[in-house]
């Protein structure tokens, strides 16, 4: 069975969501955030210090 392209990491809040997605082929990490899931969220590339993306590393196996 293949896996999920996309995995929620972290979530929190009920009307103001802050959710950490990550990329399971890329291991890029993106930050979801929403005050109302019905109306539009932005999402973004997390970055660390230097401006470049973070990077969770995955498992190659599936």
């Amino acid at each position: 069975m293949a896996r999920d392209r996309f995995v929620e990491t972290y979530s929190q809040g009920v009307s103001n969501i802050r959710k950490i997605i990550v990329d399971t082929q890329t291991g890029v990490n993106y930050l979801l955030i929403s005050s109302n899931m019905t109306s539009g969220c932005g999402v973004a590339v997390l970055v660390d210090k230097d401006g470049k993306p973070i990077i969770t590393a995955v498992d190659s196996e599936n």
